[in-house]
């Protein structure tokens, strides 16, 4: 049984049982070829998934797998809200791969979809990614998420209670000097950036350390650049 096929009966159990499905139905179903009963793409499906059981984490399969669901929920909902079907699809997708305790990259799918909707919920889930992520790059994309969204000080909460320099890779702490100089708090961004010195490959991160204090002497030269907010 597919992975919508699925969706739809755990819709129609809730439904009969009363139950609410969490924040986003499940709503796409899985079109069929005209004259065939397979799935569309069935076979790339299926070893897309068995990618996706041995690592969940594997964003090329994934994202393969969510443009399948994505085509088939837009084609199936043509004449209502194809874009709306589409997100609520990949949202099934993530929601049911984060529940693989090792999955930290459907979870930032999860908070992408819910950062506008539900600013808290996408936070516990940027959160929980950055704990199952020793490598600090599930931090380091939760960051630009939320620095993409308007959300620096969000983003600023999430880094200083995950980032650890010596251990993560210095795309989380390049995004969390960032979002300090993006909500003008220029003293805190420079703190950050002299912890780039407990990277344990000083030339790896030059290029970055440069880049991070152009941008803080580029902010602190603005008018009013030297502020810090509360």
């Amino acid at each position: 049984m597919g992975l919508l096929d699925r969706l739809r009966n755990r819709a129609e159990i809730a439904r009969t049982q009363g139950l609410r499905p969490a924040l986003r139905p499940p709503v796409a179903l899985v079109p069929r070829r005209r004259g065939t009963t397979a799935p569309l793409d069935a076979a790339e499906e299926g070893r897309l998934r068995e990618r996706l059981e041995h690592d969940p984490n594997d964003e090329v399969a994934f994202k393969r797998l969510a443009d399948i669901v994505r085509r088939r929920a837009a084609e199936g909902h043509a004449a209502g809200d194809p874009q709306r079907a589409a997100d609520d699809a990949v949202w099934a997708l993530a929601e049911e791969m984060a529940r693989n305790g090792r999955a930290w990259f459907p979870l930032l799918e999860l908070g992408r979809l819910s950062v506008h909707e539900d600013r808290d919920g996408a936070l516990r889930r940027f959160a929980t990614a950055s704990e199952r992520d020793a490598s600090g790059k599930a931090l380091a994309e939760s960051l630009c998420i939320l620095r993409e969204a308007g959300l620096a000080n969000e983003a600023l909460g999430l880094g200083v209670g995950h980032w650890r320099p010596r251990e993560h890779d210095p795309e989380a702490g390049r995004h969390l000097v960032h979002a300090a100089v993006d909500a003008g708090r220029i003293a805190e961004a420079r703190r950050y950036l002299e912890s780039f010195e407990q990277f344990p490959d000083p030339e790896r991160v030059a290029g970055v350390r440069a880049e991070l204090e152009r941008a803080i002497a580029e902010a602190d030269a603005r008018p009013g650049g030297g502020f810090t907010q509360r």
